[in-house]
């Protein structure tokens, strides 16, 4: 089992830090009366290994090691962050953050006791991903390249990945909050080119989560993965132009979930609602949705990929309720924004890095099952389209209108799944889209564990999930009019 982490081992003794030094940081960042300070440190671990045409084309190990001091005061953040972890340091960073967030004051005291592990225990491994011998990693890649070249002739290249991390944090905060976690992180990528003649298309695939590394391993999920990319990429050779026009959409479930988390999750954190430049601001307890849709962030549920045991600030994460039974009930919230709201902490204080200051961001943002078993929803399309994956997209947060395309969908022609189809993007309004859904499904299903989430230059590792659910009257882009 995994041991519990030492901060005193990773982060204090090494610099000849103590408890006591860390309540002087604390106290010279509140020297002008602010109403918070933190200390977030990290040390983090990564590699990556990636194979192309056959060949090892990259392998890299990274260490990465600091630590962020923030000062909040009102509406104020200041930030300072170093990659040096000194106590003259610490205090140079407390000094420039307080400086940012200057509001004249007395000084206070910020006693610190026993720094605990977090409370939640969501992802103990009995080894780091880290840990695992690259001879393992480039025997997985090649097995891979061999599986989705046997699919089928036409796969003239195979490009796969494995890109581990270890990240350990201590958060150190003026209202006592002292708590560390280690997060491990494991993902495989595959993409897969199929040539016919001069047609070329690509196929994607993979998963992930904070999991055991041999957990990849086994045939049953590699092969599945390498499979489905290798399934893909044939697809779009056999493919054809998508219709354009407005019609009713099907998406199916798992992964299209990330319309969901685009369209719709961004609008309701924390930060935008409270600047009221979300299409979701000032609607809490309005009906925004469907009666059928209820949606949901929970950063509690076990090794999933956007899950935490603490966010980064220290708050443990949450099931957050945001749309239920298409009434909105609740943003996603970080200590700032919950504060100058008046609403509770969700757990959803969220950050790239030590270089980075945090923000409310989503953790796994799914949608609950209804009633409808999915045949019959495919049987109640008389003509439309089935969404079955998807690639890119935009989305502008202060209107909700979002652009995406597909990368696996197909025709509904009375009432039955018909040809494949390529080149269809769904435009719409992403609040408006809640109010058409029409029908949801039984089948909820969640990411296989690859989402990476951006907000204002910041990525961090997310999950999706999404039942099947029929949408009225949503306008699809394509090549056939």
């Amino acid at each position: 089992m995994k041991q519990p982490v030492s901060p005193e081992h990773i982060f204090l003794a090494p610099h000849d830090l103590t408890p006591q030094h860390l309540e002087r940081v604390l106290n010279t960042a509140l020297e002008k009366r602010a109403d918070y300070a933190d200390i977030y440190f990290e040390s983090r671990t990564s590699e990556v290994v990636a194979l192309e045409e056959g060949l090892v084309k990259k392998t890299a190990r990274s260490l990465s090691q600091g630590a962020g001091i923030r000062v909040l005061t009102g509406e104020k953040t200041g930030y300072a962050h170093s990659d040096d972890i000194s106590l003259d340091t610490l205090q140079i960073a407390a000094r420039t953050a307080r400086a940012i967030a200057d509001e004249p004051g007395g000084v206070r005291s910020v006693p610190l006791s026993t720094i605990r592990p977090a409370s939640q225990n969501l992802y103990s491994l009995t080894s780091p991903p880290t840990t695992i011998p690259l001879v393992e990693k480039i025997a997985l890649l090649q097995r891979i390249d061999e599986e989705a070249r046997r699919y089928d002739p036409r796969i003239v290249n195979v490009m796969a990945s494995v890109a581990v991390e270890q990240k350990h944090i201590l958060i150190l905060a003026s209202d006592g909050t002292m708590v560390a976690d280690t997060q491990p992180l494991v993902r495989l990528q595959i993409t897969c080119i199929a040539a016919d003649g001069n047609n070329r298309q690509q196929g994607s695939h993979g998963g992930g989560g904070r999991i055991e590394f041999h957990l990849l391993l086994e045939p049953d999920r590699w092969r599945h993965f390498t499979r489905e990319a290798a399934r893909q990429a044939i697809l779009g050779l056999e493919s054809t132009p998508a219709p354009a026009g407005t019609m009713t959409v099907v998406l199916g479930s798992g992964w299209p979930g990330i319309l969901l988390h685009e369209a719709i999750g961004h609008g309701l954190e924390g930060d935008f609602n409270r600047k009221k430049v979300s299409a979701f601001s000032d609607l809490l307890g309005k009906k925004v949705a469907s009666e059928l849709c209820t949606v949901i962030d929970d950063g509690t549920l076990p090794n999933r990929r956007g899950s935490l045991n603490v966010d980064d600030e220290g708050t443990p994460t949450s099931r957050t309720v945001l749309i239920e039974k298409g009434v909105l009930r609740g943003y996603l919230q970080d200590r700032l924004n919950a504060s100058l709201m008046k609403m509770p902490r969700t757990g959803n204080g969220r950050r790239e890095s030590f270089a980075h200051i945090p923000m409310p961001r989503m953790t796994n943002t799914f949608m609950l099952p209804g009633d409808s078993a999915p045949e019959d929803i495919i049987a109640s399309v008389p003509r439309g389209l089935y969404a079955v994956s998807f690639g890119g997209g935009q989305v502008d947060i202060t209107s909700g209108k979002f652009v995406f395309s597909t990368s696996e969908a197909y025709l509904i022609e009375d009432g039955k799944v018909t040809r494949p189809v390529k080149g269809a993007t769904l435009i719409g309004n992403g609040p408006e889209v809640l109010t058409r859904i029409s029908m949801v499904g039984n089948d909820l299903a969640l990411d296989e564990g690859i989402g990476t989430c951006g907000k204002e230059g910041q990525s961090v590792p997310v999950g999706v999930g999404l039942p099947t659910i029929r949408i009225d009257g949503l306008t699809v882009g394509g090549t056939q009019v």
